[in-house]
This record gives structure tokens, sequence and C-alpha cells, in this order.
């Protein structure tokens, strides 16, 4: 510590102010110059991932599929772990899947979140808040080089599976009871009427220090009994242009499982009904920000679902016709549940299989980094300018070294 008291208190002893700017810059050149030699030698080992940030083609780049085929590929990169491997889609996938913005490979992946056998990290416990006819709780996790992911469980008392899927469903209520007052604006750009597939562009408002956001989604349901699995996802639809504002979000999930479960009244009936939810997205934001403002404004928004639906729920007994997207939402595919565990035992062992047949990591993969650090050795050999120099050296090596073991 003394030595680099010494030092700085001789680089201000200079007789003139050019003189400690000139020994300012020749303690500073060192740090620039390697951190310089990092950025080069680390874009010389640039990993896949980075090349698609660019818009690089891989070096050994396969034959491309057909232009769809390829954007709803890159689509299911993009959302990191809400996915599942193609693999598995293909194996599952019946022949009416085909060209469908969502299959049944999602199906199975919303299945395992539900089952919590996804195999991603744990979920942490973020709410539990109760009202006279709803309970609500909420988990987050943070899966490794993705958005914050979220969890949550809504019990309604005195209300069916069916009528909490058609309201959720139902955009145009969303804007005319206004308790999903985000949505700005719904649009339908593609519908099955087999299966009930959408594709559907939204805008919805956010802050005002945010532009809006534009999202284009495919959405499908599956029931099994009474109960119904309802996805939501961001889907590639490259003939719908992108604007500056709003500011079309591409990574996006947002699903439910909805089912019947048993009131808490205590009778043992099975008048209540849960929606569990999973969600998340690239907002656009900090994602620490983006965090904050969920934790905070979580509960203000999910309590206004609850009058929402019980305002639903008296319109719909009162005969008010069904929206179109409430009654696309009567049209769903068909599941036997003993049909859905069988494939998703199919599916976990494909999985194990894959992930046994994987091999370790050889040791020449840490060579950028032992080169890194070999150039930052060197540097600081090199100039003669004392501790303070070397330290700042092998501060940045650390620095451009360190992610790949923590």
């Amino acid at each position: 510590m003394s030595a680099l008291l010494d030092l700085l208190m001789g680089v201000f002893r200079q007789p003139t102010l050019g003189g400690v700017a000139l020994e300012l810059a020749s303690l500073a050149a060192p740090l620039w110059l390697a951190a310089l030699v990092g950025l080069l030698i680390g874009w010389a080992w640039r990993p896949r991932w980075a090349l698609a940030v660019v818009g690089e083609a891989p070096p050994e780049t396969p034959a491309l599929p057909p232009p769809r085929a390829a954007a709803e590929d890159s689509c299911r990169n993009n959302e990191l772990v809400a996915v599942v491997p193609r693999t598995a889609v293909a194996a599952a996938a019946p022949v009416e899947d085909e060209g469908l913005a969502v299959d049944t490979g999602d199906l199975m992946h919303l299945r395992r979140l539900v089952e919590e056998k996804d195999g991603g990290p744990s979920w942490i416990h973020m709410m539990d808040k109760t009202l006279p006819t709803m309970r609500y709780q909420a988990w987050r996790r943070d899966p490794e080089g993705g958005p914050p992911q979220y969890r949550s469980s809504t019990i309604f008392e005195d209300a069916s599976p069916e009528v909490v899927r058609d309201f959720f469903w139902d955009d145009e209520f969303r804007i005319k009871n206004t308790w999903d007052d985000m949505l700005l604006q719904h649009d339908t750009l593609e519908e099955c009427t087999k299966t009930g597939t959408m594709v559907l562009r939204w805008v919805r408002k956010f802050p005002f220090f945010c532009s809006d956001r534009e999202y284009i989604i495919g959405r499908r349901i599956w029931a099994s009994g009474k109960t119904y699995y309802c996805v939501t996802k961001g889907v590639p639809r490259p003939s719908v242009p992108r604007c500056n504002k709003p500011r079309r979000v591409d990574v996006y999930y947002s699903s439910w499982c909805i089912r019947p479960v048993e009131s808490r009244n205590g009778d043992g009936s099975m008048t209540a009904c849960e929606v569990l939810l999973f969600h998340h997205e690239e907002m656009g934001i900090p994602r620490e920000i983006a965090k904050l403002g969920v934790r905070q404004g979580m509960w203000g928004c999910v309590k206004r679902i609850e009058p929402g639906l019980r305002a639903y729920q008296i319109a719909r007994t009162a005969g008010e016709p069904l929206s179109k997207c409430a009654a696309m939402a009567h049209v769903n595919t068909k599941v036997d549940p003993d049909e859905l565990i069988t494939a998703e035992d199919k599916t976990e062992a494909s999985s194990t299989n894959n992930a046994e047949a994987e091999k370790p990591k050889h040791w020449t993969g840490n060579i950028p980094k032992v080169i890194l650090v070999g150039g930052a050795v060197a540097l600081a050999c090199t100039f003669d300018h004392g501790l303070l120099t070397k330290a700042l050296i092998f501060g940045t090596a650390r620095r451009f070294a360190g992610p790949g073991r923590r």
C-alpha cells in the first residue's frame, strides 16, 4: 500500500499540469492495451452464440431449412429455458400439428412445468395473499442466461374451469372491463378452426419511461378431462414489419394450467378453480429493474383479476354472447390423461439418454484464458512503472478470465 501511495505522490509532484497528465496517461496506457489484447483474444475464440448476436453465420452451417421452419426454430431458441428439445417435439407432435405455431411439444413442456419436472432451478417463494374468494401465491427463479421466470397459483372460489378458461382467453373483455389495463390493442393474424390455434398481435402499455411493447403470440388449448393446458408464447412472423414504437418483444412465454380443486369451505366439494401460471419475457429493460417492478406491482395487478372474473361470470349468466376469442377457447385439442403421462415418460427417457451421451468439456476449453493471463503477465513485466501498473493489468486479466469459474 505504501508503494502505491509513493507512486501516486510522485505523479502529483510533477511541476506542471501537463506533466501530471502525461504521467497519468503513461500509467493508464498499459490498462487500455491489456483490455484491447483481451478483447482481440476473446473475439478470436468467440462462442457460437456470439456469432448469432452479431448476425454472422457460424463456420460450419448445415443446410438451411425452409424459411418458415427456420423462423420457428429461431423463436424456440430465443425462448431459452421455456422450450423443449426439437427431438422431443418431433417425437411427440402428431401430423396435424405440422405448420402450427403451437404444437404438442409445447404441451409437454407445460406439463413438465406443472409437475415440476422441467429440470430448471428451484423456485423461490415471493408472495402469499388471500382475499375472501381468492388466494394467490407466487414464486420466482433466475435461470442462467435467461430472463427471470415466474410461477403463480391463483385459486378462485365458486368458479368453473371452463369459465376461467374463457375469461383469460377473452381479449375483448380484457379491454372492455379494464381488468388488464396494460392491453391496448389486439388483432388476430391467423387461426385454425380445427385445433383452436391462433396467432395474435398484442400492444401492451408500459410505464412512462418505456415505449409500449408489441407481441406476436401463438396460443392454443388442450383439454385433459376437466384440466386445461393453455399455451401462449412468442412466435416469429417476419411478414409483420417491426417498428421503433411499439418495440417488439420476441422472448415471451405465458401459459396456464386451469383445473378444479377442492373448495376451502371444508365440505369436500370441487367448486374452486386453480390457475397455475408460468411466465417470463425479455422486456428490453435491465433485469434487476424489471424484477423490482414486478415485485412492487405484482399484487396490484393480480387483485384486479378477481373482480374482473366475477363481472365475467355475471355477463355469462346474463346470456351475453361469446366474443370471437372466447369462442376459439372452446375449440381445443382433447388429450387422454394416460396418453399424456406415457408421452411424458418417453420424453423424459429421451432427455436422460441425451444427457448421458454428452461428453465432459476438454481441458483445451481453457486455452483462451491461459493466453489472456499469459499476455497480462508479459505486459506487466514489460512496463516498469511499479506495483500500480501491474495491479491494474492483473486485475483486468482476472476480470476477463473470471466468468468461466463462476
